[in-house]
């Protein structure tokens, strides 16, 4: 018994220990894919090869103890005989005989040797390895058929002349065509352009399919975090609720430049703009504007550059293809995501009107009376001390005349469009800049803001004082409303942390105050119209998306039916305000 040995009891020595060897591949391709045509559609393939090939050698080695080996011996006998030297003639007359080893005296005097079979010799018998059968399968033969004809000078003679009077007529036929008209031309033009364009955008729509199919595959594990990951350790945290995040977007030529305005497409809720540029007054120049989907955030959609800093845009809410963009230098400009080209279908200039200043925010507004699109930008070029210089503004979702505008002093101004020289009511809201201010999607009274001075404000626009106040302990970039709740809104701070508060479970505190990035500032927020995520951008030029735990986001209750619709959201922000509001107001 080696000293080293243990020691083990007899229930210990008597228990079976069982271990299950399997012939599984480990290294065998779990994920592959094969088209069905049944279903017309791609599905994961249920029996995977598990067989993994080592050694592979063709040889032409024989088992010496088959008949094969005998066959090749004896052949090799006829072909090359074997002459032994003799000394007299009969002998020798004898060895010039033709040898016969088929012959009943080379079978009597031929001696087999006795072969003792190699029963550890398996290298031969390995190379005998199993080739799998030809099959012939039916084809149909190619059609034929028997041409014969003679040629003479004279039938080639006709052949050129004939290709001579072809292309005579060819001319004839161009020159009637070039003493058509000009507007002839240019729709013939049009059409031959129209039609390379059709091939091409044909090519085009499959190789984005085939992009975006691999972009899933690589991806797979964000996929299926975006569809059907829900953080199930939400129940143990009361009322918190964290962000996961899904995939990051980037475009390599949008280096040193930061993330200055975001906006969801609301008709294809995949797809969202990203204005680029930059804050730093003392460095500007280029910016860009892109187009992301969520189906490839490794490359953008569409890809717009442009020679000032992009500061705001804004998508059209029924024509999503129309975009409104703000620039640093002062101008405006509309893009047409259905024409192409980089260059925009509408740019204001000095002699149409232009700002003066960087344009902070435009809003994409109703039609007038004849049906032309109208948007509204504000700018910080005020022509008097005694008029505010506008940072930000936005209309309201259901009373069509009245808007808000932020100013670099701080105040908020309700304006209305038919009152163009006065302000129906000004808010003393911050110390510093509105960075923000925008209308709650529920709630016709609700509006919020927020600032540089750490902190975002709840309004309603009947009282002059905030209903609520956050200091989030860090200059405050932006801020947005839930598009699925009343009382749910978003904030991004410059310290690098998503604030996230649902004022019905917790009005004073946060439920959920994650840093999401480390030495670097967040600029902008937007939440998905649909699905329950978020978009965050920052000052290198990423954009971040993010999944909302349950906690943060409306959830079915096991056995409950939530009453829906906006009359509850309203309701229930009604419920809020009347907590806030003095007496005398909740009797008005």
């Amino acid at each position: 018994k080696p000293p080293e040995q243990l020691e083990l009891t007899e229930t210990e020595l008597k228990e079976e220990i069982t271990r299950t060897l399997t012939a599984n591949n480990p290294h065998a391709p779990q994920n592959i894919v094969r088209y069905s045509f049944k279903e017309r559609s791609y599905k994961p393939a249920l029996v995977v090869d598990q067989m993994a090939v080592h050694f592979v050698m063709e040889g032409n080695l024989v088992y010496q103890d088959s008949n094969e080996a005998r066959r090749l011996e004896a052949n090799l006998t006829v072909c090359f005989p074997q002459v032994t030297p003799v000394e007299d003639g009969a002998e020798a007359e004898k060895a010039g005989e033709e040898y016969r080893p088929d012959s009943a005296a080379s079978k009597a005097d031929k001696k087999e040797p006795k072969v003792t079979k190699n029963q550890f010799n398996f290298s031969e018998r390995a190379s005998q390895t199993l080739n799998n059968p030809l099959r012939k399968l039916p084809t149909e033969p190619p059609q034929r058929c028997t041409f014969s004809a003679n040629a003479n000078q004279w039938e080639i003679y006709d052949a050129y002349v004939e290709e001579l009077q072809k292309q005579e007529k060819n001319k004839e036929k161009q020159k009637t065509i070039q003493l058509k008209k000009d507007g002839d031309k240019k729709k013939k033009k049009m059409m031959l352009t129209e039609t390379q364009n059709d091939d091409i955008n044909k090519v085009g729509k499959v190789a984005k399919i085939i992009e975006r199919m691999l972009h899933q595959n690589t991806f797979d594990d964000i996929a299926q975090d975006f569809k059907y990951f829900e953080d199930a350790s939400d129940e143990f945290r009361g009322q918190q609720g964290t962000i996961l995040p899904l995939w990051k977007f980037h475009y390599d030529k949008t280096k040193k430049l930061s993330v200055t305005a975001l906006c969801w497409n609301k008709k294809y809720p995949d797809l969202f703009s990203v204005g680029l540029g930059s804050y730093n007054f003392t460095k500007q120049g280029r910016g860009m504007l892109v187009f992301y989907s969520l189906k490839n955030s490794a490359f953008p959609e569409y890809i717009y550059p442009t020679s000032s800093s992009v500061l705001c845009l804004d998508i059209h809410e029924q024509r999503s293809y129309l975009v409104a963009v703000g620039f640093y230098d002062g101008c405006v400009a509309v893009y047409n995501l259905k024409r192409e080209g980089q260059e925009p279908v509408y740019k204001s200039t000095a002699k149409t009107g232009k700002h003066t200043d960087p344009v902070w925010q435009v809003c994409w507004h109703n039609d007038d009376m004849d049906n032309n699109h109208n948007f509204y930008s504000v700018s910080s070029d005020a022509f008097s001390s005694l008029l505010a210089c506008g940072t930000s503004m936005d209309f309201h979702k259901q009373i069509d005349y009245l808007f808000l505008v932020g100013t670099e002093e701080g105040k908020i101004h309700k304006c209305s469009k038919t009152y163009s020289r006065q302000y129906l009511e000004t808010y003393a809201a911050h110390s510093m800049p509105v960075d923000t201010v925008k209308w709650n999607h529920f709630h016709p009274n609700v509006f919020i803001s927020c600032s540089s001075d750490w902190t975002v404000k709840i309004w309603d626009h009947t009282i002059n004082t905030p209903m609520f106040t956050f200091d989030l302990k860090a200059a405050v970039g932006d801020v947005a409303w839930a598009p699925y709740s009343s009382t749910v809104f978003a904030a991004v701070t410059t310290d690098g942390t998503v604030h996230v508060f649902d004022l019905n479970i917790n009005k004073y505190e946060p439920l959920c105050q994650q840093a999401v990035v480390a030495k670097h500032r967040l600029t902008h927020i937007e939440f998905n119209p649909i699905h329950p995520i978020i978009i965050v951008g920052d000052d290198r030029g990423y954009v971040t998306s993010y999944k909302l735990s349950p906690n943060l986001r409306k959830k079915q209750m096991k056995g409950q039916e939530q009453p829906k619709g906006p009359e509850v959201e309203v309701v229930k922000m009604e419920k809020l305000l009347s907590l806030l509001r003095e007496p005398e107001q909740n009797t008005v």
